[in-house]
């Protein structure tokens, strides 16, 4: 009886080292995907701020604005803004170990396109006007808008089809990453389709052009998602330190 007993006990023992990695690993993936408010406001910020330099490049530098030449000044505002933005979320990519933060950037750059492409198709079957004079513009308003929603999932997630599904179907967001990539995405969208509503209205104001009133809509509900994004990273940070207090 006595063996039996000590066999038992020897027999437990590494049931319990296992159980005890295994929680070690569970913690460990926890702390890889929490990310503090902090860090996310500082993304925010350095996005924001990289949009308001394109602008300034286009400005002070060439003498436009988006009402007097929007094609390049949004030319300007996407090339100076895309690079940072991929770089900032690649930082944040998912499975670390198996993706560098070169293939992490590589797919957010190589995502531009696509996103590009959907946007200014979304954008002419919502009534963009589809004449030649008006494609340069398009163009460079559907990267602008790419930059916003598609380049950020790309560099976090890839091609995941499950992830892309769950982030911008609404169906699951859990990580304080994918509110950091769906809300300024789902803010760009509706802020471009609110700033819209001016244009078929007899204002016979200059900024009523196509891509003028919607790219000023789209840089605004970025801006709010962006906040809302925060807000949101700050509430489960507090959470996360109410349930360690309560442990």
């Amino acid at each position: 009886m006595r063996v039996n007993t000590i066999d038992k006990l020897k027999q437990s023992v590494p049931n319990k080292t296992e159980k005890k990695k295994k929680k070690t690993k569970k913690e460990k993936e926890e702390d890889d995907s929490h990310i503090p408010p902090g860090a996310v406001f500082l993304v925010h910020l350095y996005s924001g701020l990289f949009v308001a330099l394109g602008y300034w490049v286009a400005y002070r530098g060439y003498s436009i604005n988006l009402i007097s030449d929007p094609a390049n000044t949004l030319l300007s505002i996407w090339v100076i803004t895309c690079p940072v933005i991929v770089c900032l979320y690649s930082c944040f990519r998912h499975e670390r170990e198996n993706n560098s933060f070169r293939r992490a950037a590589f797919r957010g750059i190589i995502s531009l396109p696509a996103g590009a492409l959907m946007n200014a198709c979304g954008a002419i079957v919502l009534g963009a006007p589809t004449p030649v004079e008006y494609l340069e513009k398009t163009f460079n308003w559907s990267f602008l808008m790419s930059a916003f929603t598609f380049a950020p999932a790309a560099a976090v997630y890839g091609s995941s089809s499950n992830d892309w599904h769950r982030i911008y179907g609404w169906k699951q967001p859990k990580e304080t990453i994918d509110f950091m990539i769906c809300l300024p995405a789902y803010g760009a969208v509706i802020g471009a389709w609110l700033g819209a509503w001016p244009m078929p209205l007899d204002w016979e104001r200059p900024w009523q052009e196509w891509p003028i009133c919607v790219t000023y809509g789209a840089i605004a509900g970025y801006v709010v998602g962006c906040v809302g994004s925060w807000a949101v990273a700050f509430v489960r940070d507090m959470r996360e330190k109410e349930k360690e207090k309560a442990e």
